[in-house]
């Protein structure tokens, strides 16, 4: 992938993650939801098309030549969420709550930000207002091999 393409999938990715899990404000308490655990009040079918939508997000990911331990934790977090989700009532609370669209961002900007920070820093010059709306208050090095 050229870098145009790499920005255009990050670009994809932060898309999908915000219109899944963090899209909607509820006002006066500030609490953000997405799309997920609205399509996971739908019986059955709600589940399973919001992981869908969530293992696509990892497929556009994977496409940046992550390290398995990286992949491993997103396609935990997936996992959990669809476990989880698959309650009634509940599991759509658990959805709305945790976000793992959004930590799967993370965890790729995270990784980008050690590996390749320029594709980071260049994304937010043209789209400023996508910064992550996760607060990270760690820092990262790059270890070398």
């Amino acid at each position: 992938m050229n870098s145009a393409e790499r920005l255009a999938t990050l670009d994809r990715i932060r898309k999908f993650s915000r219109l899944m899990d963090s899209a909607f404000r509820i006002p006066v308490i500030g609490f953000r939801f997405g799309l997920d655990p609205i399509i996971g009040l739908i019986p059955g079918a709600g589940d399973l098309v919001s992981t869908a939508f969530s293992a696509y997000i990892i497929f556009l990911a994977a496409r940046f030549g992550l390290p398995p331990q990286v992949m491993y934790k997103m396609i935990l977090n997936i996992g959990l969420e669809a476990v989880v989700g698959a309650v009634p009532l509940v599991g759509d609370l658990f959805d709305a709550y945790y976000k793992s669209n959004i930590r799967n961002l993370e965890l790729l900007e995270r990784h980008l930000m050690v590996v390749e920070p320029e594709v980071i820093q260049q994304s937010h010059l043209e789209t400023p207002d996508l910064v992550s709306p996760v607060p990270t208050t760690k820092t990262y090095q790059k270890v070398s091999s």
